[in-house]
């Protein structure tokens, strides 16, 4: 018998070992085992096992687990991610199973028989054991004589002068512990409590609260969430009537976070939830509502009857910002039933999450892109909220999109499957007619929409003090009118940094990133120029490096200005920013967001994080400071962006009593996709837009790849760039397909990460023949899948950005 096995390596083909007899029960179909990969071992994926040819093949080690680690739906969506996506197997594992899974194992050598007589090779191995006092690691030995070990050890191991064993990996670090308070004699009757407990009131309310609670509770809880000081607990055990003990506990981070969940549904909203429910098993819904229209109330009215009947459900937020928020309303219904997966959890609580979700003790699951590959067992549900949002597009190799990875995980499993927006994604839009449209037009909580006012900064005045920052008078009588009643505020920026770049006035230099063709942005605190792309830092400079000018002066704003500008303006206001360097840290987000939910803060701003689905019902106004910088990017979906962060974040306003208000600055007023948001018109916007993309035809009308050629030398960059070009319109030419070839040219972002840049794009009206060429360029083509080439290719089906 032989298998194929999936390393988590950038392969392109999985690899064939011969399976022992002693182990031709555990190696299946989706178990893991430790295989021998050059002069190491690797725990792998087991892809298919059969008949076959093992003259020459390498025998698996060993199969350390009892259970399978993938089961046959994720196994099979993990091929199809590696199909559809061109990548590699192994990476589109990786992808599928967090990396504290794959674990470690060691295949380990111990001496039998001392002194034996053999020779050779045979001889060394067994001197360098009897070095390591009879026990060593295969790998250890290889280092030591720095050759291959492995066929000398089996020999040794056949003639029984040693035996070789396998320290198996644990699933991930091993569970953790939580100390118990446990009931060992029951008081049934009124009396009995009295005459234990006589006048000791404290013990007999813990004795009834562990009562109520089963009978066995965690220590933890007991004295943080119920008060319970650790004496009257001790004074239990002294009674005779509990104990303490210890369990496996999860470790979750998110234990406490719950809150409770509205009972009354609009009219609107239960329609939503029959439709949804009424949903055949692999059928897709959109639930298109506005903002405030309580979308994931419905989502999570629509999962209880899965949850009760132990069915499974996954529910993808686009934004670590988000998750504590939707977690708190998911246990608000569930309890602790609720798992959380996402990249901000310590090794322990992610493995701590996979293990519930595979076992069925948790059955929904909230995180981000990558929960989407969640081991929820009896899956009947995929909640992708908030479906427009590009970050749900991985960035790397494999460079899936987990809505489109939902789709078909619904379809291999026969789940229900729910997307749902305010603002869709052109995408969807586009295929309303071919899933179930269910709509939400109206808010919840407040009688109507924001008003929003377009500001248009190339005519409005301006408050004078402000310098860099685009400040109108009218948004500024805003803010403070709002901050005046004790309300609260939200501003939108969407760039990071003090300032955007810096440039002499004398010769008109720009510092650029030695490693990336783009302006370094001015960061004040600390202060430094910085690259948004690989992280190069650098001193501002006190003169122009290129004439030596004295000053310098800042062009652009960003967060941490408008930071500045704020706490001039005003002093008086409790101020938070909000972007990628003040949310760097664990949890950092939560405790954001909580201050500003308790009130603590008065003012929130910072960039899209913000936008993407808070709801604070204080929130009476919203401004945008700058709704032009990402209007003019040369990128096709920049309108749509736009339009999508506009209407979003003017979303967060006006969701309590009180209305709201909400006050964009452009110097683009005309723009459709400005005045479409200010209109609340998406439907507008959509038609405009989709009819906008017919000529020249761009997505959803087609279907497009972006293959981006890099490298450290720009000629050989160029050069490569035609290479490949050249060869995708001969193939094009050969097969006859209704591909065209555009480009090469330079890309958008020339250059990132010291590696310079060119890019051609696939675009077809014929969806499969982009996926035929994709996969086929991507193992054939000048330059792909070779390993030391200067040059590299990276082939981007379905992108959602040229830059």
């Amino acid at each position: 018998m032989v298998c194929s096995v999936a390393l988590p390596l950038p392969s392109p083909q999985p690899y064939r070992y011969r399976i022992p007899t002693a182990l031709a029960d555990r190696v299946r179909r989706g178990a893991r085992v430790l295989v021998p990969v050059r002069s190491g071992e690797m725990l792998g994926i087991v892809l298919e096992c059969g008949d076959g040819p093992v003259e020459g093949l390498k025998a698996v080690y060993a199969a350390p687990d009892v259970e399978l680690l993938l089961r046959e739906p994720l196994l099979a969506l993990a091929q199809w991610v590696a199909r559809y996506y061109a990548a590699p197997i192994g990476l589109a594992l990786r992808a599928t199973v967090p990396a504290a899974l794959w674990g470690r194992s060691r295949l380990v050598a111990e001496l039998r028989v001392p002194g034996a007589e053999v020779g050779g090779a045979s001889r060394e191995v067994i001197q360098a054991l009897e070095r390591a006092s009879g026990r060593a690691t295969a790998a250890a030995l290889a280092k030591k004589l720095r050759r291959p070990v492995w066929d000398t050890l089996q020999r040794l191991a056949r003639a029984g002068v040693v035996a070789l064993d396998v320290e198996p990996p644990e699933l991930g670090p091993a569970a953790g512990r939580a100390r118990t308070v446990t009931l060992t004699r029951s008081l049934p009757s009124l009396l009995e409590r009295e005459r234990v407990f006589g006048r000791a009131a404290r013990q007999r309310a813990a004795y009834e609260a562990i009562d109520a609670l089963g009978g066995d509770v965690e220590l933890a809880h007991l004295t943080g969430q119920l008060g319970f000081a650790p004496t009257v607990l001790r004074a239990l055990v002294e009674r005779g009537v509990a104990r303490f003990g210890e369990r496996e506990a999860l470790r979750d981070p998110f234990r406490d976070v719950t809150v409770e969940s509205p009972t009354d549904l609009t009219g609107a909203q239960r329609d939503a939830v029959r439709a949804l429910q009424g949903l055949a098993p692999g059928e897709t819904a959109l639930l298109f509502g506005v903002t405030g229209s309580g979308k994931t109330v419905v989502y999570l009215e629509a999962l209880r009857d899965d949850v009760a009947h132990n069915r499974g459900a996954i529910v993808l937020v686009p934004e670590i910002a988000l998750t504590p928020q939707t977690v708190a309303r998911v246990r608000g219904v569930f309890g602790d039933i609720v798992a959380v997966l996402h990249s901000g959890l310590s090794d322990g609580e992610r493995a701590d999450a996979w293990r519930a979700l595979a076992s069925g003790r948790r059955r929904v699951v909230v995180g981000p892109r990558s929960a989407v590959f969640a081991p929820v067992a009896n899956l009947a549900a995929i909640v992708v909220d908030e479906e427009h949002d590009a970050s749900y597009k991985h960035g790397e190799v494999p460079r899936y999109h987990a809505r489109d990875v939902a789709v078909r995980r619904a379809q291999l499993e026969g789940a229900r499957l729910v997307l749902g927006s305010a603002t869709p994604s052109l995408d969807v839009w586009a295929v309303r007619d071919r899933v179930r449209l269910v709509r939400l037009p109206e808010r919840v909580s407040a009688p109507r929409l924001p008003t929003v006012q377009l500001v248009d900064l190339r005519t409005a005045p301006r408050v004078a003090e402000s310098g860099p920052v685009p400040w109108s008078e009218a948004l500024d009588a805003a803010v403070a009118a709002r901050l005046a009643q004790g309300e609260q505020v939200m501003l939108l920026l969407n760039r990071r940094g003090f300032a955007h770049y810096l440039q002499c006035p004398s010769c008109g230099l720009v510092p650029e990133c030695p490693s990336c063709s783009i302006a370094l942005t001015v960061h004040q605190t600390p202060p430094a120029l910085r690259c948004h792309y690989c992280g190069h830092r650098e001193p501002v400079a006190a003169q122009c490096a290129r004439c030596g000018h004295a000053t310098q002066r800042m062009r652009g704003v960003g967060t941490q200005t408008l930071e500045r500008w704020l706490a001039e303006r005003f002093p008086r206001a409790r101020l938070a920013r909000m972007d990628a360097d003040t949310t760097s840290t664990k949890w950092s987000h939560r405790h954001l967001l909580d201050a500003f939910g308790r009130h603590e803060l008065d003012l929130l701003f910072g960039t899209q994080m913000i936008a993407k689905g808070l709801d604070f019902p204080d929130v009476t106004l919203v401004g945008v400071v700058d709704a032009d910088t990402g209007l003019h990017v040369p990128d096709f979906r920049a309108a749509e962006r736009t339009f999508q962060l506009v209407a979003q974040v003017a979303g967060r306003a006006g969701r309590g009593p009180r209305g709201g208000e909400v006050l964009v600055q452009t110097r683009s007023p005309d723009h459709p996709a400005l005045r479409a948001a200010a209109a609340h018109d998406y439907e507008g916007f959509a038609s405009r837009e989709l009819e906008s993309r017919r000529s020249p035809p761009y997505p959803p009308h087609v279907a497009l790849a972006n293959v981006v050629i890099s490298g450290t030398r720009e000629q050989e960059v160029a050069r490569g760039a035609a290479d490949v070009a050249a060869w995708l319109r001969g193939l094009v030419e050969v097969r006859q397909a209704p591909v065209e070839v555009l480009g090469p040219a330079p890309a958008p972002l020339a250059r990132i990460k010291q590696r310079w840049r060119w890019h051609l794009v696939l675009r077809s009206p014929d969806r499969l023949w982009v996926g035929r060429l994709v996969r086929y360029a991507a193992r054939r083509a000048p330059h792909a899948g070779r390993g030391g080439d200067p040059v590299r290719v990276v082939f981007d089906r379905d992108p959602v950005s040229l830059l």
